[in-house]
């Protein structure tokens, strides 16, 4: 039983949490913003539990739909779908069960914010199939990862606001420019086995359209502190967030595999220091 709780684990990612990271910041984000001060603990909590749920979901979900192709990629080889070490009976039983769990969590939270689980679900189910038909799959994933804004900020606000849009436009944007460099890292393999992606879309323009994502990005976060009318402390945590990108262009400049990836990791920390200039600017001003 260790052994297979061991499996399953890998297979949920949990021995990986960058992306429980890259998903949990713009959560925070959006439930201090719908504050307007301190959330909900409750909200909190759901929603902590439930990105862990649900990026788990994914992995699952992912790995399965990607189960004959990565074995063809350097990456994922030896993922435990891909080697046999774990059943398609069993991913797709713990993709329910992780499912059900973060709908019985949504419950617990507002009518507004239960019809808006069904989105993500969809979002969630549909984005690993979509890097066979279309070279946008990391807008789609973009799409599926800023999800949990308006949830959030419906669980917290008990409403769909402006904000609500300038938030998920801004998670949408960053997604795509990081999962951008996460595909670079693959790009190879990709190409030789028929997988698209926005790193080969992009092509030789690709660190030109990262920066591009990421400009927007910033922009779109300084418009919501304007909006909220955020003070100094917020205003700070951008600049430092615009100084990590410049950090990750000059980290992809040469499009290493290894350098790559570090730059997609380094995400963590420009969600981390956003959510910061948040809570220190409303804990002071």
């Amino acid at each position: 039983m260790r052994a297979r709780l061991t499996l399953y684990a890998q297979l949920m990612r949990l021995d990986r949490p960058i992306g429980i990271y890259l998903l949990l910041w713009p959560t925070l984000w959006a439930l201090w913003f719908a504050a307007d001060g301190m959330p909900q603990i409750a909200n909190i909590s759901i929603f902590t539990l439930g990105v862990i749920l649900m990026r788990s979901a994914g992995c699952v979900i992912n790995d399965y739909a990607d189960r004959h192709l990565d074995k063809h990629v350097e990456r994922t080889q030896y993922r435990p779908l891909t080697t046999g070490r774990v059943s398609e009976t069993e991913a797709i039983s713990l993709f329910i069960f992780l499912v059900t769990l973060s709908f019985l969590l949504v419950l617990l939270t507002n009518a507004t914010t239960v019809y808006l689980s069904v989105g993500g679900l969809l979002l969630a189910s549909t984005y690993p199939f979509m890097k066979r038909y279309t070279y946008l799959p990391q807008v789609v994933l973009g799409a599926a990862f800023a999800w949990a804004i308006p949830m959030a900020y419906a669980a917290e606000a008990n409403e769909i606001t402006t904000m609500t849009w300038l938030l998920y436009t801004a998670t949408v944007l960053w997604t795509v420019a990081y999962d951008t460099m996460y595909a670079m890292v693959d790009r190879d393999d990709d190409l030789r086995v028929g997988i698209k992606s926005t790193a080969i879309l992009f092509g030789s323009a690709d660190k030109a359209m990262i920066g591009i994502l990421q400009s927007m990005t910033i922009i779109t976060l300084l418009m919501a502190g304007m909006k909220s009318q955020f003070g100094l402390l917020y205003y700070a945590s951008i600049i430092i967030a615009a100084g990590f990108f410049v950090y990750q262009q000059h980290l992809i400049r040469n499009r290493e595999r290894q350098a790559c990836f570090d730059a997609f990791l380094n995400n963590h920390w420009v969600g981390m220091t956003v959510f910061f200039g948040i809570l220190l600017d409303r804990l002071f001003f």
